[in-house]
């Protein structure tokens, strides 16, 4: 049984801190492991520790630059595959691709899909992920995966402005309404909608509010901040309904282009994010962003599927 097997962790290099902090929590070290580039661009991988017959666990989020990432834990799936690893399974935080997860155009892949097949092939034997961007992409996998939800890491921190001030959970769009029902249940908090078209890739018009946000702390909620257009102009909507204060809160800051530009000169007083990817240098520059750690969540997770718990008690 997996119970028995020896725990390994090993990091490629997308978020070593992350897999640090997640090695802390389980008081194990990481596992030796080179990944380098030669000159002409291809990716080494050696893993330098014995893993035959081991549960191992490879922590590497598929974020920016995507392509490098997706590439460097395929090969070290492969590699691990072929050291004879007893179970390999994949911790990606933050998955990339994910929003490309069905056909919008008649001749269009459905990328997603295309990279759950090339993990799969690649050698790993169940996948372990955060706040997933489409639920269904769980199905794209003919093999174990466990969605986490990075809420009670956020939770924690908005709570605090819960015993101030009223607090409004905003969706910046129709199509994260469950998520902020979710969060707007948990703090007992009441429940908005911003009503937005999207003119381009990458670009909304946030057009009215759907709810009552007047004298209210609202905070937006979604599952990852990219070119931060969408929240920033559902920021100055709110405050245009009569807002407080306005906050912004998600998983993922893949915070691409324009983003800190945007964020540094929007309404927001704070905006909240997890270390599912690494901040850039200039992102940490940003006294606006706040970073909650999903490691320890993380690690109970690993422990779990390594012990063969229950990995839904995790969801409450």
């Amino acid at each position: 049984m997996a119970v028995h097997r020896e725990l390994r962790i090993l990091s490629g290099s997308a978020n070593p801190e992350l897999a640090e902090a997640i090695c802390d929590h389980l008081g194990c070290k990481l596992l030796p492991t080179i990944a380098e580039t030669f000159s002409d661009g291809e990716i080494r991988v050696e893993i330098n520790a014995n893993v035959r017959g081991a549960d191992v666990f490879v922590v590497q989020p598929t974020c920016a630059p995507v392509n490098f990432n997706l590439m460097q834990l395929g090969l070290i799936l492969d590699a691990l595959k072929r050291a004879s690893a007893g179970r390999v399974t994949a911790v990606v935080p933050y998955y990339g691709y994910a929003r490309q997860d069905r056909k919008v155009f008649p001749r269009a892949p459905i990328s997603a899909k295309l990279v759950a097949d090339f993990l799969s092939v690649a050698g790993m034997d169940r996948l372990l992920t955060v706040d997933l961007h489409a639920g269904q992409i769980q199905g794209f996998f003919n093999l174990p995966v466990d969605n986490l939800y990075a809420a009670p890491v956020l939770l924690q921190y908005l709570k605090e402005y819960k015993q101030e001030r009223e607090v409004v959970i905003v969706s910046p769009d129709a199509g994260g309404v469950e998520r902020a029902r979710a969060y707007a249940k948990r703090m007992e908090a009441s429940l908005a909608i911003i009503d937005k078209r999207r003119d381009a890739p990458n670009q909304a018009k946030a057009m009215n509010v759907i709810g009552n946000v007047e004298g209210k702390v609202a905070v937006v909620l979604d599952d990852m901040i990219d070119t931060a257009g969408t929240i920033c102009s559902a920021a100055e909507v709110l405050l245009d309904n009569g807002a407080q204060d306005v906050l912004a809160c998600a998983t993922h800051p893949i915070l691409s282009g324009p983003a800190i530009e945007r964020l540094e000169q929007s309404a927001f007083t704070k905006i909240i994010v997890t270390d599912t990817i690494p901040l850039s240098p200039r992102a940490r520059e940003c006294g606006k962003i706040v970073v909650k750690s999903v490691a320890g969540l993380l690690a109970k997770a690993i422990h779990n599927i390594h012990t063969e718990s229950s990995v839904s008690v995790l969801f409450v």
